[in-house]
């Protein structure tokens, strides 16, 4: 696994020992105890005039920084001093920023306490006594001791970032010295920073620790100054024990090739990304057999002193909120949070310590990882979690429009300090997941019957949500007249979260990842057996972007509940309470109804994730990852009697038109009238979705492998038809809207008639399309008559539009 490196190493004779440079001759006699340096030297300056005394280098007015390596200041030089057992050995490499007027602009939002770049790198000897800087790709790796090892190293060699002549050896004998000065103020990795470039000024500052040294770079980037921080912490020598991934359990993974000499094909190797927790020596014994032990180096995450005082608390709550999850996997105190001392000496960009990093910025978001971690194990070494300032703006809009219904406390422009603080508490709880290695569970919420969360006592013990690191934000399904309190509003840690540790962390007794794997694999089957709520749904394996409209509904952002539709009308209901009394809610003294805009468009925001969730129940399908020795399947169909559940939704909520939310309370205090017209965008958007070619092809594709299981795309087009056209025949005057969604139904099928690539002529939906608008133009010409003025208009423009189509497509 390790790159077989080319050491320099020792021959030990009589106690004594010299070193040895690859390709270089042995002296013919072993130097005497008295003068072995002096013999050292005159043999490489045989070899080469740059070796020097190291006295002449490292002078004596040079300021020593000695930690995992040694940093000599010598003027405006820096000399590094490298000890023979640091060769070879992995060191995570971290750029972080420190300070700067250009991040935002240079480094998309990048704030001091980010990181800008990471690699994982090791100094090995080079030719010509020298000393080469290398990345380590960690892209494949092979069984010890086998013999397809070798070709794996050969077909692997790492890259060289940086090469540095020897210029002296080290008092000891058992270092060397080189010149860094062109690492740090030169032209390297170090310095030229993705999309920061200028010059390297000047060296700040040199902090030296004993697995770590950093270095605060200072740079002119176009007239602007960036101060940078480059860590080097060394990595365990022995690499934690992997454990090897699940699809059944969310965590984020590294990946490797991996190879051995039994193997019949190439194993892609995935392993989790997981915090070294292991008992203190004393207690390994207790810890094996299940006994709740204290970690011998816990996790620690220290709350960054920038931090408004305020909400220092809340954020270590958060961060403590998971040590009943490792409690379950057999650790007391594994994790907790703490508030960085006041006055403390220790340097914040030291490598050693995680954080929760305040970061003064307009962006609306918290986030975490990154983190660093081990590539060979997936160990994780330390993180920074990124917390935005305006993160509170986001959730005072999620929770103004989802709890303010049935929580008073809601019903604010500006939140109370304890109310804000709950709700970093739930976000800090969520992002520190993620730094423990936690993936997005977007399947969690759908686990929970809509109707268990209007009720108190089912939600006083499961929570609204079984997994925290769902974006299921707040109880939107409760009514006013349900009496839930406020803690059973909000997200919390649940059941999936503290399995998922467990699964993670708990001793297996196993003493190599194949071993482990089988352990841990029966624990997942047995355990999502006896209880479904542990399931993990991903958008993960449909799309990588999870900004896209998944193919399974159950794993969905923002939503809630077992059926979507139940929960969304639930949510309606709600949106209908909230919106008149918006203007008493958000008035601001001396506003200017600013406040009331930005409520207003969180409430129409939460509208169209509602429509969004029930668009991706038609056509959908559901993918549930099971042991093979279930013998179940893994995917089916959304069922049919939902999918007609979500058309009936969209004919109630949204095609008959939803005028409660143009209240003029609200529209004409926040909106101008040529701004855009909501729902009329909401509406095309949804029709155009259901009447699209990959929404016609995804029903043909369900049809041909669930057969009667799935929904037929002949039902969606005459239920459509229905829905839009069922009030032709009755000549009663259209809205505007009404108008413009039949319009919009005949521009989506013409579409596809109007497609030339086999993709569209060689499905059925070009057929449903063809035979829906010849039915469709004669029942406009057969009505048009009843109608008068713009509707009248409106039909006999559309039979025209139909008729030029088609002609068109027969010439």
């Amino acid at each position: 696994m390790k790159k077989y490196l080319s050491f320099l190493f020792f021959v030990f004779a009589a106690g004594a020992g010299y070193a040895q440079i690859p390709g270089w001759p042995a002296p013919a006699a072993q130097p005497k105890e008295g003068d072995r340096l002096d013999s050292l030297l005159q043999l490489l300056h045989k070899r080469t005039s740059k070796i020097r005394p190291f006295e002449s280098v490292i002078t004596r007015d040079a300021v020593a920084h000695t930690g995992l390596f040694t940093i000599y200041e010598v003027r405006d030089s820096f000399f590094i001093e490298l000890p023979d057992t640091l060769l070879g050995r992995d060191m995570e490499y971290i750029n972080r920023m420190v300070r700067g007027t250009v991040a935002k602009d240079l480094l998309g939002h990048a704030y001091p306490g980010e990181s800008l770049e990471a690699k994982t790198i090791y100094f090995k000897t080079g030719p010509d006594s020298t000393i080469n800087l290398c990345d380590d790709l960690e892209a494949a790796q092979a069984a010890e001791g086998s013999r397809i090892g070798e070709a794996v190293k050969n077909a692997n060699v790492d890259p060289v970032l940086q090469t540095f002549p020897i210029i002296a050896i080290g008092k000891g004998r058992n270092s060397y010295v080189i010149d860094g000065t062109g690492l740090f103020k030169g032209a390297s990795f170090v310095t030229n920073i993705d999309k920061v470039i200028g010059k390297a000024w000047h060296v700040e500052y040199v902090h030296a620790y004993p697995i770590n040294v950093e270095v605060g770079i200072y740079r002119n980037s176009n007239g602007d100054p960036i101060v940078t921080n480059a860590s080097f912490i060394a990595l365990p020598k022995v690499p934690m024990q992997q454990r090897l991934y699940d699809r059944r359990v969310g965590y984020f993974a590294d990946y490797v090739n991996y190879f051995s000499d039994e193997q019949q094909k190439v194993e892609p190797r995935k392993f989790i990304d997981r915090w070294r927790l292991e008992p203190k020596p004393g207690d390994v014994a207790r810890w094996k057999h299940g006994e709740l032990v204290e970690p011998a180096k816990p996790i620690v995450i220290y709350i960054d002193p920038h931090t408004p005082k305020q909400w220092v608390p809340y954020l270590i709550l958060g961060v403590n909120d998971w040590q009943k999850a490792f409690e379950q996997a057999g650790f007391k105190n594994a994790i907790m949070g703490k508030e960085w001392p006041e006055g403390d000496s220790a340097n914040l960009d030291d490598a050693r310590y995680s954080f929760i990093c305040y970061l003064p910025s307009e962006v609306a978001n918290a986030y975490g990882p990154p983190d660093v971690h081990d590539l060979r194990s997936g160990e994780i070494i330390q993180t920074h979690i990124g917390w935005y300032h305006n993160v509170m703006s986001l959730v005072h809009d999620w929770y103004l429009v989802q709890a303010g219904a049935v929580d008073p406390r809601a019903r604010h422009g500006k939140f109370d300090e304890d109310l804000m603080g709950q709700l970093i508490r739930f976000v800090s709880s969520h992002e520190v997941g993620h730094t423990l290695g936690l993936a997005h569970n977007f399947g969690s919420s759908s686990q929970t019957p809509v109707e268990k969360m209007r009720d108190k006592a089912w939600l006083d013990v499961h929570g609204h949500t079984a997994s925290i690191m769902d974006y299921a934000r707040f109880n939107y399904v409760a009514q006013p007249e349900d009496n839930i309190p406020e803690q059973d509003l909000f997200p919390r840690i649940g059941e999936y979260d503290r399995w998922a540790i467990q699964w993670g962390y708990k001793y297996s007794g196993a003493s190599s990842p194949e071993a482990d794997k089988k352990i841990i694999s029966k624990w997942a089957t047995d355990s999502l057996a006896a209880n479904p709520r542990l399931w993990w749904g991903s958008q993960e394996g449909e799309k990588r972007n999870a900004a896209v409209r998944p193919d399974d509904p159950r794993t969905q952002m923002e939503d809630l509940g077992d059926n979507n539709m139940t929960a969304n009308a639930y949510g309606i209901r709600n949106l209908k309470r909230i919106l008149p009394n918006l203007p008493a809610w958000c008035h601001k003294e001396d506003g200017q109804y600013e406040d009331l805009a930005t409520a207003y468009n969180a409430l129409l925001a939460q509208f169209k994730r509602y429509m969004g969730h029930v668009l991706t129940v038609v056509g959908g399908v559901e993918r549930t990852y099971v042991s093979e020795e279930t013998g179940a399947d893994i995917y089916a169909p959304v069922p049919a009697d939902r999918q007609r559940q979500a058309l009936a939704f969209f004919n109630e909520q949204l095609f008959t038109t939803p005028t409660w939310l143009l209240n003029p309370t609200v529209t004409s205090k926040t909106v101008a009238p040529l701004e855009g017209n909501f729902i009329e965008d909401v509406q095309e958007r949804v029709l155009n979705t259901l009447l699209d070619t990959s929404t016609f092809n995804k029903l043909e594709a369900n049809m041909t492998r669930f057969g009667a299981a799935a929904y037929p795309e002949t039902e969606l087009v005459n239920t459509l038809h229905k829905y839009i056209w069922g009030g032709l025949a009755s000549g009663k005057p259209m809205d505007n809207y009404r108008r413009d969604m039949e319009k919009c139904y005949i521009g989506a099928l013409s579409a596809i008639l109007l497609g030339t690539s086999p993709e569209i002529t060689e499905k059925d939906a070009y057929s449903l399309a063809q035979a829906d608008l010849k039915k469709l133009k004669a029942e406009m010409e057969a009505s048009v008559a009843k109608y008068e003025g713009i509707d009248r208009a409106h039909l006999e423009s559309q039979i025209a539009v139909i008729k030029k189509m088609m002609d068109e497509k027969t010439n």
